[in-house]
């Protein structure tokens, strides 16, 4: 399966998912473009060896996915980015108003005494409106991926996912692990820091 996937997949990656990728994007703009603080907004097809490495993926020792170009989600992604904590539920009302949402996650660590990724994932089905009309429908993607991140969580994650994910690195020490936490906890402070200077600034206060 391996070669034929890859070549269908690229065939889709180039057809549809890059113009359809760029078209979400214009999309979400357009529907949040009155909405003040918010930093960037982008959407991507998922690349070719990515999409690849995730179709391998195992669960119990058995394949994750069986139709892989069917099953995985986040072929298209799109991310929002705002300023402060109470601004990712403002954009996600307004997201539900136009979407039809499928799948909702907040990620947190594992535990409260643990530091880490924070985020706020939908999955979302894919809106005709971004498909061009003359496109084998069987095979677009049903659905898409939408992140909404504050800025502090949008720059911890692209660090530590640089840092910590890159192929062929030697694994993290402990202590590079600690001093990663550390970051995290420091970025998780400074979102709730900001939050509550801004409401107290929005309702007259010192």
């Amino acid at each position: 399966m391996g070669e034929a996937l890859a070549s269908q997949y690229a065939d889709r990656y180039n057809q549809i998912l890059v113009p359809a990728a760029e078209s979400l994007r214009d999309l979400l703009a357009e529907y949040l473009h009155d909405q003040p603080r918010i930093d960037r907004i982008t959407a991507r097809a998922k690349g070719i060896d990515r999409f690849l490495k995730k179709a391998d993926a195992l669960k119990d020792g058995e394949p994750k996915y069986t139709e892989p170009l069917a099953q995985i989600q986040d072929q298209i992604g799109a991310r929002v980015v705002v300023f402060y904590k109470q601004d990712v539920h403002t954009v996600d009302q307004i997201v539900k108003k136009y979407f039809t949402p499928v799948e909702f996650r907040e990620v947190l660590p594992d535990s409260e005494s643990e530091f880490g990724y924070f985020g706020h994932h939908s999955i979302l089905v894919l809106p005709s409106d971004v498909i061009a009309s003359n496109t084998d429908r069987s095979k677009v993607p049903r659905f898409f991926e939408l992140q909404i991140k504050t800025l502090f969580q949008h720059a911890w994650s692209e660090a530590d996912h640089d840092l910590g994910y890159k192929p062929g690195d030697a694994p993290l020490t402990s202590d590079q692990k600690r001093r990663i936490a550390f970051t995290s906890a420091q970025a998780w402070g400074a979102d709730m820091i900001f939050d509550q200077l801004f409401n107290e600034r929005s309702q007259g206060g010192t």
